[in-house]
């Protein structure tokens, strides 16, 4: 790839984190009057606590993004407009409930109709499988997004914890784009939602100033659900795999225990594997920095899967992979061992 392919993902991530930290230092004293995060069942902070940074974070990636893609000089760098309305969408969901509570099911049906906003409006030609039928196919697909949508939301507990994910896996798609394994238009997404985020981290550092709140979970589950979609529609399928990984593993190990002990799974709890870690003696700083070096890890897997092209060493990626997974969990499900 030459500079003048590389420049336009380097620009979005330096200008995203730009705007997105001036728009949350602009906005902050208004979140701190209007949008405070009362400690609840589910929180890991004390004090209330301003939410709603979401709103810059989203603004600064969809701003950058949508800027790049209509005035760049790059080819196939055409960002689908559902992208940008059902995010928006999305995003007005999450300030609402936010503000205030939105019942479980009309939230998950609003969620539902942005994925399939997203899903439905491509084209058929689309295709993951050719061998599915086509409405089974995106059946299932709206399922698993409608799943990373909220799972992105529920592991927004911790400070820095939605940093710690997204940063490496928008840097791993970033990279892939250079080397021409990821669409263009993804690449911008992500390199736009990479900068937002770390635009967004020093306001959440622990102890944070700022949480990112439904606005900007949501629709950041959204737009790292559709970026990995392109991977799969790629047939890069162990790195759509384990770039999120960590994620995927521990929300859905906790569903399932949550239903098998037939617990009310929709309602807030601090059971999550990181929950736990910061139960059992591990600093919020400790647990982030564990998974952060474990997405990294993850994010290396991902790309070296996606360079080699085999078979072989999908499945190794993928292994190790999991292996390292299931190794971060059961350290934070045991109580750390106290230190002299």
């Amino acid at each position: 790839m030459t500079i003048s392919q590389l420049l336009p993902s380097i620009i979005a991530v330096g200008v995203a984190a730009l705007l997105s930290a001036g728009i949350i230092w602009a906005i902050r004293p208004w979140l701190l009057q209007y949008a405070l995060a009362r400690p609840n069942a589910r929180s890991s902070h004390r004090v209330p606590t301003a939410q709603g940074a979401g709103v810059a974070v989203i603004a600064a990636t969809l701003l950058v993004a949508g800027t790049i893609a209509g005035y760049a000089a790059v080819p196939d760098l055409s960002i689908p407009p559902a992208i940008f309305a059902a995010a928006l969408f999305i995003a007005v969901v999450g300030f609402a409930d936010d503000i205030r509570s939105i019942p479980v099911v009309p939230r998950l049906l609003l969620q539902g109709a942005a994925v399939a906003a997203v899903l439905f409006t491509a084209s058929d030609d689309v295709r993951i499988s050719a061998v599915c039928p086509l409405w089974i196919e995106r059946g299932l697909l709206l399922l698993a997004g409608l799943w990373f949508v909220n799972l992105v939301n529920f592991m927004d507990g911790l400070d820095w914890m939605t940093v710690a994910e997204a940063v490496p896996v928008t840097g791993a798609m970033v990279l892939l784009g250079w080397f021409g394994d990821f669409p263009m238009a993804a690449t911008i997404v992500a390199a736009a939602l990479c900068g937002a985020m770390l635009g967004f981290a020093p306001f959440n550092r622990p102890v944070a100033k700022v949480f990112l709140g439904d606005v900007g979970s949501l629709p950041i589950g959204l737009l790292l659900g559709w970026c990995l979609l392109q991977l799969a529609y790629s047939q890069l399928f162990a790195a759509a795999l384990l770039l999120p990984l960590y994620y995927l593993a521990d929300a859905t190990v906790t569903l399932l225990r949550r239903m098998i002990r037939r617990e009310p799974f929709w309602a807030a709890h601090r059971s999550h594997f990181y929950q736990r870690a910061t139960d059992n003696g591990f600093s919020v700083l400790r647990v982030v920095s564990e998974v952060f070096a474990l997405n990294v890890g993850l994010a290396v897997l991902a790309i070296a899967s996606t360079r080699a092209q085999s078979a072989v060493i999908d499945v190794i990626s993928t292994t190790v992979g999991g292996l390292g997974v299931a190794l971060v969990m059961y350290r934070f499900s045991r109580r750390r061992p106290a230190t002299s």
